[in-house]
């Protein structure tokens, strides 16, 4: 991808160490673009192969819906990250800050 700021996000995603989380927004603002949430997400949506995306979550520790909804929540706990009951990563547990 030759957009700047992807290979920035990219370059960031390859950082979260295992067992950690982070969210669209820290990732954002660890950028210099706190609003860029959502463009964050969609440099997810098409991240090169061997990035651990399953480490970005929402900031409320949700996983995005869609069809990898459940193999980015199995990959997560066979990483050892715990989960609220309400499905919802433990933030306060899991939670990198970039």
């Amino acid at each position: 991808m030759s957009n700047p700021f992807y290979t920035a996000i990219y370059e960031l995603v390859a950082q979260i160490p295992n067992g950690r989380v982070t969210s669209y927004g820290a990732i954002a603002r660890a950028l210099g673009h706190p609003r860029s949430a959502r463009t964050v997400g969609w440099a997810m949506a098409h991240c090169p192969e061997g990035l651990p995306w399953q480490r970005v979550v929402m900031a409320d520790g949700a996983i995005a819906a869609g069809e990898y909804a459940a193999l980015r929540r199995a990959i997560l706990e066979d990483e050892g990250v715990s989960f609220l009951p309400d499905g919802r990563v433990d933030m306060k547990k899991a939670g990198w800050t970039p």
